[in-house]
């Protein structure tokens, strides 16, 4: 107190101020945090800390931190939902720490490939596990399942499920009221991303609660049910307004002057280029 009392206002507020991140418990052992980057989702367990996703070195360790300020166990296992840099480049803070990495196997190639790409193949924590359709493991008193309903924002995205919590970690496979980014060059399709959202919305309990990647300014990135079903009709809708655009002539150009996704004003802000480019070159070559 002595020392607050020497401190300026503008020294205070700082003093006083919440840190960048924010941690969320969504159960006794489950939560979320974010700061910069992807939302990772954690499970504490007495078998050992279970991370899905790692943002970047420079905020992995400011998870690292708030979970051991909660357990003494160990880290048990590092997910990552798909390859992404703000979804994995943070692996490298879990390196010493973490047992084992676990992603899909189109994730991994992706990652290695961008990595390489990029040179920065020294920084990477890759994964060691990897898995085709499905996979699950009990830990402590819940299931863990990652599951792959083929490609959407990438050709390696997991939705990884806490059955017994009702929680599904969507991964950058729904952004809730945000335009998506669609990579192309690591095998993303529209057409198929709405099939996966089906898949999952018809698979998961009807009250599961979804955690996904990113959300648009002051929206949460916990959803329900009615918001990845949204977010399945926005993608339907950049589809179909690309659709028309192009047969009405426009060039790819004209169509992403666009500042609107007809029948999807809610998803609003910077960035409606990029699921509207992927889709030309989707409707284009047909794949």
């Amino acid at each position: 107190m002595a020392a607050i009392s020497l401190l300026n206002m503008d020294s205070l507020a700082a003093f006083l101020a919440d840190p960048a991140y924010k941690v969320k418990m969504l159960t006794k052992n489950i939560g979320i945090f974010t700061e910069k980057g992807g939302t990772i989702l954690f499970y504490l367990t007495s078998e050992g800390t279970v991370v899905v996703d790692s943002q970047f070195p420079e905020t992995a360790p400011h998870l690292i931190d708030e979970i051991k300020r909660k357990t003494t166990n160990p880290f048990r296992l590092l997910i990552n939902t798909h390859h992404h840099a703000d979804h994995t480049s943070g692996n490298i803070a879990f390196k010493g720490i973490v047992p084992h990495v676990l992603a899909h196997e189109n994730s991994k190639t992706n990652q290695q490939a961008a990595a390489v790409k990029n040179k920065n193949e020294d920084k990477q924590l890759y994964p060691d596990q990897t898995y085709t359709n499905v996979w699950c493991e009990k830990m402590d008193k819940e299931e863990v399942c990652l599951k792959y309903y083929g490609a959407g924002h990438t050709n390696g995205d997991s939705f990884v499920h806490f059955r017994k919590a009702k929680i599904v970690h969507t991964g950058d496979l729904v952004f809730n009221r945000r335009h998506p980014f669609v990579d192309r060059t690591a095998g993303a399709n529209i057409s198929s991303w709405i099939k996966v959202l089906n898949t999952a919305t018809e698979t998961f309990p009807a009250r599961t609660t979804y955690v996904c990647g990113h959300a648009g300014t002051g929206h949460d990135v916990v959803i329900r049910k009615s918001d990845v079903l949204l977010f399945r009709d926005y993608l339907q809708n950049v589809l179909k307004f690309t659709d028309e655009q192009m047969k009405a002539g426009k060039s790819v150009d004209e169509i992403v002057k666009a500042t609107e996704i007809p029948g999807s004003p809610q998803w609003q802000g910077d960035g409606i280029d990029r699921p509207l480019r992927a889709a030309f070159d989707e409707l284009t070559t047909g794949k």
